[in-house]
């Protein structure tokens, strides 16, 4: 598919962007003031087969994800990954147990046990954490109070696709009275191996389950304080690379309270408490047979978050947000090298932790008629360490702290830094036009994770091993956003137009060297960095029954310092949308086509290897449909990848052991059904 003509067709709309159907529930926002965050949504209601949260979300322009298995698919916004995205699960951040990112936060975040979900795209807000220069991602529960005398609430919803056998039920149910609720959400998700388009087999198996007890007393409309109990069981969670997840569980508890004045100008306060802990297993045996040969590896590991947040903001002409917030990390992997988990090979992650508190403002001000200003300013305070960087393993390899000298001349210091962030953001409504055009300048400063710091990993040869840096700078993201919307005569328009400049961006590379000690590693290193693109959509409503939607997203991303191309970057895309919608039902489909990806950080011998090499383009068609049987009850039925086509992403992961990346071809043709209910 060639730029040359989607590219100016679409620019000749001028800036646009995808708009929300009916069918489709999700906030999809691209810098919109605080107060349009907050509509409440039911993702349960989309039109869409049963799918990782993930996955579902690399259905929206701009955003991608790395596949591992078919579980725990890796969101990527704009170019920008991993811990470049800021993702809170009900107000709480929720960092992983895997050091190879099996169970990124939303892999604990079933779609149809939230009730609201928001994309901030960019860096639009300082509210919710440092960093977030790639976006912001908020799921959400939400439980309206009860009237006087209403009944209990319940709602089911259960899936069945047929590529994979994959099932997924949900139950949530609800009772109280003006004073207060009991909320519990429970659910299941099981899964076999997926077939690609050309029949083969790819290792995705999984079983899921999950329950959530919400508690809530609300003594008058403008007081509520909540109570939220989570747990998670993920079990034979099965991957294509070296590894699978024997089991991976979430706990988590969650304080809310929120006190609204009667009088709407004296604003709101909230405060919100809430602890993570995660842990994992993987491990090269237990799920498949081990070779031969094959050394047995497992990594038992934990992750234990504590953190909190205090706000005070206001309505009016100035508006005000005012807040502290704080997060502690703590994590810990071990890696093995037998079966009796006894002969230790690897302090993976040698006792981390990480402490981040922060202090921030927003202001917004009316400067005229249709004009507004929004500015914000974030100072984070980050101090992390490894505390058993000297614990040495039995034998031959390294400690953690041999490994930062061998690499990097150091060893595993206290680290602390200062970091201030902000943006400025202004708004105009044309006057006689139906064009409301942005422009936001912004910095933010994402601190080194605590893979990229003290990972501590040997490897039976030098080019295995995989060694954090201690030394690491924060990145420094400098943005600028022009942004466009646009609503006439059945037309829904909008888009966005970005800029990123980086500075210290933090890139895992290799170790070359004529040192054989060195022996091509992966390691971590500072560079300076571009990433600039772009959201562009179109929607229309012909008729009052056709809708019809095309977007199309782009991404390009260069590493300065090194002058080539940034890996990890997916190509342009275009999404071609159109349904038939009456009442109680609808019909339609949606064409997707990739572009190839030809900008590759491919070699390993002389950049980072990260990609797997040039990747072609594809187009797939799914097709969907849904019919109310009646006012609580409808179901949604729909096929994807309709003719089999046979395609991989160009995102990959790499592997946990070895040096090499796995490409994983995408599902083939999955026929589904999906039945929801509500009382």
């Amino acid at each position: 598919m060639s730029r040359r003509v989607i590219i100016p067709g679409l620019i000749g709309l001028c800036v646009v962007a995808s708009a929300q159907a009916d069918h489709v529930p999700l906030i999809h926002i691209e810098g919109e003031l605080p107060e349009q965050m907050g509509e409440v949504v039911e993702p349960q209601r989309e039109t869409a087969a049963p799918a990782d949260t993930g996955d579902w979300l690399r259905s929206l322009p701009g955003v991608s994800g790395t596949r591992l298995g078919g579980h725990g698919i890796d969101p990527v916004v704009r170019g920008q990954g991993e811990t470049r995205v800021n993702v809170l699960l009900d107000g709480a951040y929720v960092h992983g147990g895997c050091p190879n990112r099996m169970d990124p936060a939303t892999s604990y975040a079933p779609l149809t046990r939230y009730d609201k979900i928001t994309l901030i795209r960019g860096n639009q807000t300082v509210r919710y954490g440092g960093g977030g220069s790639g976006g912001t991602l908020l799921l959400e529960r939400d439980t309206p109070p009860f009237a006087p005398g209403e009944h209990p609430r319940l709602r089911a919803d259960a899936g069945y696709g047929s590529n994979g056998d994959r099932r997924e039920a949900t139950l949530d149910g609800a009772l109280g009275s003006e004073l207060g609720y009991a909320r519990v959400i429970t659910g299941l998700s099981k899964a076999n191996n997926y077939a690609d388009g050309d029949g083969n087999e790819v290792r995705s198996g999984f079983d899921e389950r999950g329950a959530n007890l919400l508690l809530g007393y609300t003594p008058n409309a403008q007081t509520r304080l909540e109570l939220g109990v989570e747990a998670v069981r993920g079990e034979d969670i099965l991957y294509a690379g070296s590894m699978d997840a024997p089991t991976s569980d979430h706990n988590a508890v969650r304080l809310k309270f929120s006190q609204q004045a009667e009088e709407a100008a004296r604003g709101r306060v909230s405060a919100e408490l809430y602890r993570s802990d995660v842990e994992h297993l993987m491990d090269n045996y237990s799920l498949r047979p081990l070779g031969m040969m094959a050394t047995p590896m497992s990594v038992p590991s934990d992750s234990t978050t504590d953190g909190g947040r205090v706000q005070y903001e206001t309505d009016g002409a100035h508006a005000w947000l005012v807040g502290v917030d704080t997060q502690r990390n703590d994590r810990e992997a071990i890696r093995y090298s037998d079966l009796a988990q006894t002969l230790v090979n690897s302090y993976m992650w040698p006792g981390v932790s990480m402490d981040q508190w922060g202090v921030f403002v927003e202001h917004d001000i009316e400067l005229a008629e249709r004009q507004k200003l929004r500015t914000g300013l974030r100072y984070d305070q980050v101090d992390a360490a490894a505390d058993l960087a000297n614990l040495d393993p039995v034998g031959m390899p390294m400690s953690p702290n041999q490994l930062y000298a061998l690499y990097y001349g150091t060893t595993a210091q206290d680290v602390g830094e200062h970091n201030v962030g902000g943006f400025l953001r202004y708004e105009h409504d044309l006057e006689h036009s139906p064009i409301t055009w942005t422009a936001t300048l912004s910095r933010s400063v994402r601190t080194a994770d605590a893979t990229e710091r003290f990972m501590a990993a040997n490897g039976m040869t030098a080019d295995a091993r995989w060694v954090g840096n201690p030394t690491l700078d924060p990145e420094q993201h400098h943005q600028f956003e022009l942004g466009a919307q646009a609503k006439t005569r059945g037309w829904d328009l909008n888009g966005a137009v970005y800029v990123d400049q980086v500075d210290d961006y933090i890139l895992r590379d290799r170790a070359h060297s004529t040192n054989p000690m060195l022996g091509n590693a992966t390691i971590y290193r500072n560079v300076d960095a571009r990433l600039y693109g772009t959201e562009l959509g179109a929607a229309r409503t012909w008729a009052t029954v056709w809708q019809s939607r095309a977007t199309l997203a782009y991404v390009h991303g260069q590493n300065r310092s090194d002058a080539h191309a940034l890996a990890q970057i997916a190509p342009l895309e275009l999404g071609l949308e159109l349904r038939y919608a009456r009442s109680a039902w609808d019909f339609g489909g949606r064409l997707r086509v990739v572009d190839k990806q030809n900008r590759v950080d491919d070699d390993s011998t002389t950049g980072s290897g990260l990609d797997s090499g040039e990747t072609s383009g594809f187009a797939v068609l799914d097709l969907s449909g849904r019919y109310a049987l009646s006012k609580q009850v409808d179901v949604k039925l729909g096929v994807d990848n309709v003719f089999d086509r046979s395609y991989a992403e160009h995102l990959n992961r790499a592997n946990d052991f070895d040096p090499t990346v796995v490409q994983i071809n995408e599902p083939g043709r999955n026929v589904w059904l999906r039945l929801s209910a509500a009382l």
